[in-house]
């Protein structure tokens, strides 16, 4: 007797017939195909990535460690046999290759502060990010909204980037770092929700690819701006990218619209009405019919609210963390992330250890953006999520320590350093797509929002790692290397989800637990029971 993997139970979808009309249903109906001016404006929202990417990456421009030499003043420091440091040396005896206000380590001294400080503002922007990411993301499910949340960030960042200009000493250069890291937190996410919220289903990957490419501009701009101020004040940086973006806010605050998604589910269906009308005139289009479909829309909506948006902000975080298989999930996905996010914020601002052209290294890492979105965006329906983020850190993990033996200023070396950051973009990409798949509609919000953070937590640490490689790159790219392939390896305790439909609630996903489970007991019975069968024949 065999038994069968077809007899474990199967999932029946019994309340479907008694569903009402879905938001994506309700609106494509009323807007109808995306046209010329709606996919504009939605394209115009996604170039916020770009501001977004400047202020990242800045600091490899401004906070660098420029050259110095020998002046010959002094026998301890002669231009023929430089010593590997000036920190100990007699005023006058060495001098920047520069003008001093070239970067902030020059011109406030803090190339023999230590590494401490040296790394203090970059690190303060990530935990500006980090603590922005935990604060301001309810804000825009909730009061706000993703137009009001998207505009108050990008002006509170643009003006924080104005100001930065005026620093007086390191300490407030670091403080507006924070408050532009905080305002900075929920551009991307915000752009990201808006842009492809407002259209069709047709154009929302295509949508979401112009966000990265729009990151990928935002990145290239830095070493050609770079490059134009190499012997002015660190300080035209910021100003150069922070009051574009804040005319581009004001630009914004004309043209965006609100996602009449959120709209409905907030139970504005007046607003609601005035944004599909306002939409499907941009199409061509006008809404003759009645709006029947999004009354019922927003009763199904309403009546079937879920227990984590009535419980409160953090009722979401109390679901997972009374199930241990959510913890766990949560736990490996998040450790993953951390070390995907050190090497993807610290391989950028420690190009300066390769020993070759700052400006062509920074544009190498910023062009390794481009072809690895367009790989994901490809390839995501044809990969096995876990195996694949495994390969791609491991990877990163093993170019990243090559980069530690391969003498500086070799192409070499450069090789390996770009292979190692194209690898981690790519885990970067896939992880935040797994994370989505992992976790039910009722906490994905909030599982997603986690992931990004220890991704942010990453950054935290890197500016440090990269402040002690300048002296020796095993604290760079050898710490980059082990972190990354080690902490990947907690990949493996995820389930895989490729191919699988995404749940909906925690019960939903357990009784998919329950039912794989039951199917491959009755394999391994069915094998059990054939093996014994054979072996009794014989």
């Amino acid at each position: 007797m065999a038994i069968s993997a077809n007899t474990a139970p199967l999932l029946t979808s019994h309340k479907q017939a008694n569903k009402g009309p879905t938001i994506d249903d309700t609106i494509e109906n009323y807007i109808g195909t995306t046209g010329v001016m709606q996919l504009f404006k939605a394209i115009l929202l996604a170039f916020a990535w770009a501001f977004d990417a400047q202020q990242v990456f800045i600091s490899v421009f401004t906070d660098a460690e420029p050259q110095w030499h020998c002046t010959g003043a002094s026998p301890t420091c002669l231009p023929a046999a430089p010593p590997a440091s000036p920190c100990g040396l007699p005023a006058g005896a060495w001098a920047w290759d520069r003008a001093a206000d070239t970067t902030v380590v020059s011109e406030w001294a803090l190339k023999c502060a230590g590494p401490a400080v040296v790394s203090l503002p970059a690190s303060a922007f990530f935990a500006g990010c980090l603590a922005g990411g935990f604060l301001l993301t309810t804000l825009a499910d909730s009061l706000l909204g993703r137009r009001k949340m998207l505009l108050t960030s990008l002006v509170s960042m643009s003006v924080a980037g104005v100001l930065t200009a005026f620093a007086p000493n390191v300490w407030a250069y670091a403080a507006l770092r924070f408050v532009s890291g905080f305002g900075r937190s929920m551009v991307g996410t915000c752009t990201l929700v808006l842009s492809t919220e407002l259209v069709g289903k047709r154009w929302r990957d295509s949508v979401s690819v112009a966000g990265f490419f729009f990151f990928t501009v935002g990145f290239l701009s830095l070493p050609a701006l770079g490059y134009a101020f190499r012997d002015a004040s660190w300080r035209n940086m910021y100003l150069w990218t922070s009051v574009p973006s804040l005319c581009y806010s004001f630009l914004l605050f004309f043209l965006a619209q609100e996602s009449p998604r959120w709209l409905l589910v907030r139970g504005r269906k007046q607003d609601a009405m005035d944004t599909l009308q306002q939409i499907a005139a941009l199409n061509g289009n006008s809404i003759t019919s009645s709006f029947s479909m999004l009354h019922a829309c927003t009763m199904n909506v309403d009546g079937g609210e879920d227990a984590g948006a009535r419980g409160g902000a953090f009722a979401t975080m109390r679901e997972m963390w009374e199930r241990p298989w959510a913890l766990r999930r949560l736990a490996a996905i998040m450790t993953t992330s951390f070390g995907v996010g050190l090497v993807y914020y610290g391989m950028p601002l420690n190009v300066g250890s390769l020993g070759t052209n700052l400006y062509l290294s920074v544009t190498y890492n910023a062009l390794a953006e481009l072809p690895s979105s367009i790989l994901s965006l490809a390839f995501i329906g044809k990969v096995n999520r876990r195996t694949t983020v495994m390969a791609l850190t491991a990877a990163a993990g093993v170019f990243s320590l090559m980069c530690v033996a391969i003498p500086e200023g070799s192409a070499a070396r450069m090789a390996s350093e770009l292979l190692s950051f194209f690898a981690t973009i790519t885990a970067f990409n896939l992880i935040l797509i797994y994370s989505i798949e992992l976790f039910p509609t009722s906490v994905r919000n909030s599982a997603v929002g986690l992931v990004r953070q220890a991704l942010v937590l990453g950054g935290v640490a890197a500016p440090v790692l990269v402040a002690l490689g300048r002296e020796r790159s095993f604290w760079s790219f050898g710490v980059f290397g082990l972190c990354i392939g080690c902490l990947g390896l907690f990949a493996a305790c995820l389930p895989e989800t490729k191919g699988r439909s995404m749940s909906d609630t925690m019960e939903e996903e357990e009784d998919k637990q329950a039912v794989a489970a039951a199917a491959t007991t009755c394999t391994g019975g069915a094998t059990d029971i054939a093996t014994k069968d054979n072996s009794d024949a014989v």
